[in-house]
């Protein structure tokens, strides 16, 4: 006789893994960095010691004092490529596998931003690169700075880009990688300054050397994006998020060009300012909110600088509905088997967020009664889009199991990916969920 248990939503009690808010240049429950009013003139500069990681000592970090931050389970990175190549040809692995190694202390994966500058003078390309080419300064009064045109630029830190995939791709605390593209913070400014083919060759590193590591591109260049595709799974990051224009006008355009790019790479995007700043001008939450959700955000970098208080239960909505959130509607199985036998298992998933998982984690089932007995699945979880999805699998007992009465738990994990959490009111056993019981005879 096949039974069947059905179950409710009830939010996950753990942040899960890759989704969510971000920690910005630092680690999950560190201090948050002090708010910071925007300047009258406008100039947007306040921000610059946290735009390169390491940050320096000085920073005021009181924000835990003045507002809230989510939990996070992933830590963005970017730092500057002269960090990594100190020396031309030679690579300061030792400070990448410390940002890896402290990820993994924070039970953390890590997104990670190579940046070949960023804007101010002790923020730019490698010494030596000023050595051999010509390389902009920031003009007087501006904001962003350009990038070299020498096409030796391009192609020393696409070798640059190289070394550090070759390096750390296979490691699995590293999540996902930006695609950087020349001007501040490797964002793709005035990219009509360079050939067609040089661009698309610093692509073609990426997408050849990140096989185990999700890349994202800016969504600045969606015929990047598309290209990238061709050969790799490629999301796509989206940077000043929140600020009207931005979003209401240029973005809508550039989404409709790469709008199915989220069903097999993440989206994510960092705000305009940050989220005190968003109540100052008194933007529209709401509608910030609805459209990362549209877009089918996985994660978001809101800088680490404080939430108001006041948005708390907004900011809660929009975290249980980031990425996948998957919700077990139903568990069918027998209520009797044989020792080796066959059991025919069906399971119901709700995937109540608004992306797929993009990393292939198993799913266990465990027979727990007088002996323990564990069986991986074949399921692939990353089918399982936005909405409902029904897998049929079986599990052989073994001819020497005891006879009796056994809780059959299911539970997404394996040593290298952090366990999964789902929202349901399922048992919680550890890393598993009861879903049903089952007679051995």
């Amino acid at each position: 006789m096949i039974h069947t248990n059905h179950f409710s939503y009830k939010p996950e009690e753990v942040q899960n893994p890759y989704i969510g808010f971000l920690s910005f240049q630092h680690f999950r429950g560190e201090s948050l960095y002090s708010d910071v009013i925007v300047r009258p003139e406008g100039n947007m500069t306040e921000t610059e010691d946290l735009e390169c990681y390491p940050i320096p000592g000085y920073v005021p970090q009181n924000g835990r004092d003045e507002g809230f931050y989510p939990d996070t389970t992933v830590c963005y990175i970017r730092s500057l490529w002269k960090e990594f190549e100190p020396r031309r040809g030679e690579y300061n692995y030792e400070f990448i596998e410390d940002i890896i190694e402290k990820a993994k202390a924070h039970n953390q994966s890590l997104i990670f931003r190579l940046m070949p500058h960023s804007t101010r003078a002790c923020d730019d390309v490698p010494d030596w690169l000023r050595e051999l080419i010509p390389c902009p300064d920031r003009p007087d009064g501006k904001r962003v700075k350009d990038s070299p045109t020498d096409p030796l630029f391009l192609e020393y830190f696409g070798e640059a880009i190289r070394a550090f995939g070759e390096r750390f791709d296979s490691d699995p605390t590293l999540y996902a990688v930006d695609i950087c593209m020349p001007g501040a913070w490797g964002e793709g400014h005035n990219l009509h300054l360079y050939s067609e083919e040089s661009l698309t060759k610093l692509v073609d590193i990426y997408t050849s050397v990140f096989k185990n590591t999700l890349l994202m591109g800016q969504i600045t260049n969606p015929e990047m994006i598309h290209y990238a595709n061709r050969t790799a799974s490629v999301g796509w990051r989206g940077d000043g998020f929140g600020e009207p224009q931005h979003i209401n006008e240029r973005y809508p355009r550039q989404v409709e060009k790469i709008a199915e790019v989220w069903k097999k790479a993440p989206v994510s995007f960092e705000s305009y300012w940050w989220l005190g700043e968003w109540q100052r001008k008194g933007w529209n939450l709401d509608n910030i909110i609805d459209l990362t959700l549209r877009w089918h955000v996985s994660s978001f970098n809101a800088k680490s600088l404080p939430i108001p208080m006041e948005w708390k239960d907004k900011i809660e909505y929009w975290v249980q509905k980031m990425g996948y959130h998957f919700k077990i509607d139903s568990f069918s199985f027998p209520e009797y088997a044989t020792r080796g036998g066959t059991v025919d298992l069906e399971l119901a998933v709700d995937n109540v967020g608004v992306a797929p998982i993009y990393k292939q984690v198993p799913l266990h089932i465990r027979l727990v009664g007088e002996t323990e007995i564990n069986f991986t699945t074949d399921v692939d979880i990353t089918k399982w889009m936005p909405g409902k999805s029904n897998e049929k699998f079986s599990i052989t007992l073994p001819c020497n199991m005891s006879a009796g009465e056994y809780d059959i738990e299911i539970g997404i994990y394996n040593e290298e990916n952090p366990t999964l959490y789902l929202c349901t009111d399922a048992p919680r056993n550890g890393s598993y969920y009861k879903v049903g019981k089952i007679n051995i005879n």
